[in-house]
């Protein structure tokens, strides 16, 4: 079946009229994205927050009228405005946009309800300041470090903008809904997973603006069936923006791991990471030095290409335990790229063991955490 092509979509609709002022929203110019993917439609409407919620039927006229195309599967219609403001709160009942409710993102002036995830026991998030450092190859091989240890494990790659979950994990199809509501997660490698970029096509820009965002990971976080869960691993996206802080703030994390190179630009930004995690009493589970060093895979010469050392230092520094050290390796980069991780293409190798001892480490500090649970959420000294 050949995809829906975006100028079909906005000639649909170019037909649903806005009631106040009697004009089409597409000559109102409130489309402001389309995404198409096997069937699945996704439509960003740029909206006036002054009129709030008086304009969920226009979003839902929008949602009806795309449906009613010819291989349209599912359609989604997501209002979101321009506003300097915290993470919004979504209006009650919002959900993935299987024809029900999106209240509009900019609409709330506070920092929105806290995000359950019912089944869940623990959420961390694999964070660094800076991109680059290998985060999402470290969070993905940690996830799977954790299953290898017996824990069920589910993986989200919050990273909107640039999600590397498709590629690392080898998916190719798209999440499924049995009810409309809840989206399935895809399973990989005993990995419950999710990612934005198992709906999008790989190719296209996500264009959204810091309300579209919070609100696709809400999405993501509460409509998916995650099922039991010992862990879920959520794969940061790089930085201290409004992804960030919706997690941190509105999400029950039982911890953060910071991922950062040894030199000392990467660890600067790492630090910025930390601290915004310190400042929202979300636990540091602790540090991981990647790209420690590199070990040539033909001669097994080691060489510390970005320095060494300098994550446990600031480990020490900062109080917070020292979780291990990655080297760079070709095996740990081709088998990422080839959607085989290490940890489950390679798991008798000595990498793929590193791994699985970072994760054995994050582990203990979970539940050494939640021992002391009843306590107020601190930074753990090892």
């Amino acid at each position: 079946m050949p995809e829906i092509s975006e100028s079909a979509i906005r000639k649909v609709l170019d037909t649903v009229i806005d009631p106040v002022t009697g004009r089409s929203i597409a000559a109102l110019g409130m489309v402001s994205g389309v995404a198409t993917r096997a069937g699945h439609v996704a439509v960003t409407l740029e909206v006036d927050p002054a009129r709030g919620t008086a304009l969920e039927p226009l979003r839902q006229a929008c949602e009806q009228a795309i449906r009613a195309m010819p291989g349209v599967l599912s359609a989604t219609a997501v209002m979101t405005a321009e506003r300097a403001a915290p993470p919004p709160q979504p209006a009650p009942g919002g959900s993935h946009g299987h024809g029900h409710s999106h209240g509009p993102a900019a609409k709330t002036t506070g920092g929105g309800s806290r995000i359950d995830v019912p089944g869940v026991k623990h959420i961390i998030a694999v964070a660094s300041g800076k991109g680059g450092v290998g985060k999402s190859t470290t969070a993905v091989n940690l996830a799977l470090g954790l299953a290898a240890n017996g824990l069920a494990t589910g993986l989200l790659d919050a990273d909107i903008y640039g999600p590397s979950m498709p590629r690392m994990l080898g998916v190719t199809e798209k999440p499924e809904s049995a009810d409309g509501k809840m989206l399935k997660p895809i399973e990989r490698f005993g990995l419950k997973t999710m990612s934005i970029g198992y709906i999008v096509n790989e190719d296209t820009p996500m264009i959204w603006r810091g309300p579209m965002v919070s609100s696709a990971l809400e999405q993501m976080l509460r409509d998916v069936e995650w099922g039991g869960l010992d862990v879920l691993v959520v794969d940061m996206p790089p930085g201290t923006g409004d992804a960030q802080l919706t997690l941190a703030q509105r999400v029950a994390l039982a911890g953060a791991v910071i991922v950062s190179t040894p030199q000392d630009i990467a660890l600067v930004d790492a630090r910025k990471g930390l601290n915004m995690f310190r400042k929202v009493a979300v636990p540091v589970l602790g540090i991981v030095e990647n790209m420690s060093y590199f070990l040539c895979p033909h001669c097994g010469e080691r060489s510390e290409i970005f320095g060494h050392g300098g994550a446990r230092e600031e480990a020490e520094k900062l109080g917070v335990p020292f979780l291990g050290e990655v080297p760079l390796h070709l095996d740990i980069r081709t088998t990422s790229d080839s959607g085989h991780p290490i940890v489950v293409s390679k798991p008798d190798s000595a990498h793929a063991q590193i791994y699985k001892n970072v994760a054995g480490r994050v582990w203990k500090q979970l539940s050494a955490n939640q021992r002391g649970a009843r306590q107020a959420p601190k930074i753990v000294v090892q």
